[in-house]
């Protein structure tokens, strides 16, 4: 990277294999090899190697979702580097940092290095949900980016399978795995940055602080999904190991099944969404989420089993595969300079919530969980009804059901 700079319409012509959509791909398959390891194997480890409770899981991803919060500090590295130098660093600060989580096997330890892979994957998600937006054509957009979130599946199932199957087997440890997945994730940064040309759109991005009222509910429905995010991220794996007594491989192959329900959906969902829109798709998921939460608080309300809470965590994480619904909704509004600093300030908004719950949380979880579970249910209850202020057809000037449609000054 940095040999030749390649506006977009002459990178068609570059091989296949070079042009952007190609590096959108290899995006997609390098981040979820360290991530969704990192994630994997952190319930367990933080349990056996570090005796963590709700409490210090709580304020483990409360500290990890900071640097989400502050991803509105992207825009500052806008003014100096390139988005796609941007991307490629960061992806290689998340690999580096998962290759040495086990060398600190204490909170301390673990917090330190959790704020760095948490950076990593912060900023880096934060610039990649912006070019994906600049680089993908508007009517391909939903179509392409479900084939993204199955080819991160597909990423995750290859190095979840060889966790199943090689834990036990070959009797592997936490630094082994971690050693592996992050350091793959930076060979293929470094790929990244060798193999491709710099990509330059032909509308420049805003290098400054962008918020417009007319993005209001854009904004509204980002605070509520790192809210629900959230609460799945870090108490529905948890209860799988902490009630139910699931091992490492266990968690892993309950991971498995996720992805291959994704690698197959997934590209269903683009061509849903393309065919009945974004009103249509996230009211569909967020109540879908209403009843995956309700019957989360059952299990611990009424006993129900192991099997149930399998079979809705699968079930929770089809759903929030359609959260790529609200990224090709904000194409449709957006102007184009807009889109990478709205990108950084939807990730701040988005962890709002994000920080201050799992700690809160935390303290409740070890009282009453299936309140915790309560809680999400009326949070992806409001989101239902932010959703349906989505127009059929949204567009710019045409925001929500309640904006008239005219011509629109950037406000």
């Amino acid at each position: 990277m940095g040999q030749r700079t390649v506006s977009l319409m002459d990178a068609k012509r570059l091989p296949r294999w070079r042009q952007p959509v190609a590096l959108l791909v290899l995006m997609a398959a390098a981040m979820p090899i360290a991530f969704a390891t990192w994630s994997a194997l952190l319930n367990n480890f933080v349990i056996e190697m570090a005796g963590f409770s709700g409490i210090e899981i709580g304020w483990l991803h409360s500290i990890r979702e900071l640097p989400g919060f502050l991803s509105i500090g992207v825009i500052l590295f806008l003014m100096f580097f390139r988005e796609q130098m941007l991307l490629v660093a960061n992806l290689a600060l998340l690999g580096a940092a998962t290759a040495v989580t086990a060398w600190f096997p204490s909170l301390g330890g673990i917090l330190t290095i959790t704020i760095l892979s948490s950076i990593g994957f912060h900023y880096f998600e934060t610039v990649n949900q912006s070019l994906q937006l600049q680089w993908i054509d508007r009517d391909r957009a939903p179509q392409m980016l479900g084939w993204l979130v199955a080819v991160g599946s597909a990423a995750s199932l290859v190095a979840y399978a060889l966790v199943v199957v090689t834990w036990k087997t070959f009797d592997l440890s936490y630094n082994f795995v971690y050693l592996a997945s992050g350091g793959f994730t930076v060979a293929a940064a470094l790929f990244a940055w060798s193999a491709w040309p710099n990509f330059e759109s032909p509308e420049p991005q805003h290098a400054t602080l962008v918020i417009r009222r007319r993005y209001w509910l854009y904004y509204a429905l980002q605070f509520m999904a790192g809210a629900r995010r959230q609460i799945f991220t870090v108490f529905a794996a948890f209860m799988m190991v902490e009630r139910f007594g699931f091992e490492v491989h266990e968690v892993t192959a309950l991971f498995i099944v996720n992805f291959l329900a994704n690698i197959v959906l997934a590209p269903l969902m683009g061509r849903a969404v393309g065919r009945w829109g974004e009103r249509t798709a996230l009211v569909f998921e967020y109540a879908g989420l209403v009843v995956v939460f309700l019957a989360y608080g059952g299990i611990y309300l009424f006993g129900w089993g192991v099997t149930l809470a399998a079979a809705l965590y699968v079930v929770d994480h089809v759903f929030f595969a359609l959260a790529f619904a609200l990224k090709t909704y904000f194409q449709k509004i957006a102007d184009v300079p807009d889109i990478a600093p709205t990108a950084a300030v939807a990730f701040t908004i988005n962890h709002i919530a994000a920080v201050l719950l799992p700690a809160a949380l935390g303290y409740l979880w070890v009282r009453a969980p299936g309140a915790v579970f309560g809680l999400a249910a009326l949070m992806a209850l409001a989101s239902v009804g932010l959703a349906l202020l989505i127009p059929r057809h949204p567009e710019r000037g045409r925001e929500s059901i309640l904006t008239h449609r005219s011509p629109v000054i950037a406000e």
